[in-house]
């Protein structure tokens, strides 16, 4: 690290559980973020800011107005850009030192595989059941670490898969991929602007907490959080031996 870098992590090199070999450990970290709405705004402004070496962010989606009351990493003269690569722009602005990779699209198939396989910790920022069932099939494959996060009204969710751990559950252990009830989208039942602030900083706090700390603080526990009552929950999720997905390792 040179003289800057210390200057700037300096709060994170004078904590005792990461110092300079954890910050250095997230600056040669490689992290993906699926979904550049409003759990991947806070979430990768978190991880620039905290000097991840390489942040890459994938979202096909363009920016609406209707986006600018919870997704804080868009400005309103970003209106109709792409959504990865307006959020990529303001993570520059905080920390232009990083590699920043905006990929504007949908991740399926291989671009999704090849996008996972780079990267040592995925973050699930989504928001529907297709592409949260695709990123974790992915990640069990390739093995990497899944830090998935949901949001809607003043409810929350937030969870952690890490299937290199024998007995780690996976997304489908918790949500079989035929048997979720249909979603509901933000557009139908709106949500709490601050609520998805609230998910996507404790989804960056557990990517950095597996990079810097090989560890995280969800060993299969689903997290529920109620905004309304400021009041957390854990769930226990056991691993389903018969998980068409996780079961056979």
């Amino acid at each position: 690290m040179n003289d800057e870098e210390l200057l700037r992590y300096s709060r994170h090199v004078l904590l005792p559980q990461i110092g300079i070999e954890g910050q250095e450990k997230i600056a040669s970290a490689s992290v993906l973020v699926v979904g550049a709405g409003g759990l991947g705004c806070p979430a990768v402004l978190y991880l620039a800011a905290s000097g991840v070496g390489r942040l890459c962010v994938a979202d096909g989606d363009q920016v609406e107005l209707t986006n600018l009351q919870r997704q804080i990493g868009h400005r309103t003269a970003s209106i109709g850009r792409n959504k990865a690569e307006s959020l990529i722009a303001t993570a520059s602005a905080i920390n232009p030192a990083i590699k920043l990779v905006p990929l504007a699209e949908r991740l399926e198939a291989d671009a999704l595989k090849n996008a996972v396989t780079e990267a040592d910790v995925v973050l699930d920022c989504s928001d529907n059941f297709v592409t949260r069932h695709a990123v974790n099939r992915a990640c069990v494959a390739e093995k990497k670490p899944l830090v998935s996060g949901a949001a809607i009204g003043f409810s929350g969710q937030l969870a952690v898969f890490d299937p290199s751990k024998k007995d780690s559950p996976c997304y489908a252990c918790l949500f079989p991929e035929h048997g979720v009830e249909e979603e509901m989208r933000c557009s139908e039942a709106g949500v709490f602007s601050p609520l998805v602030g609230v998910i996507g900083a404790l989804q960056a706090l557990e990517a950095l907490k597996l990079i810097a700390l090989a560890q995280h603080g969800l060993p299969s526990k689903l997290v529920l959080f109620e905004g309304l009552n400021t009041a957390f929950r854990e769930v226990r999720v056991p691993r389903d031996p018969a998980c068409p997905v996780c079961g056979v390792r």
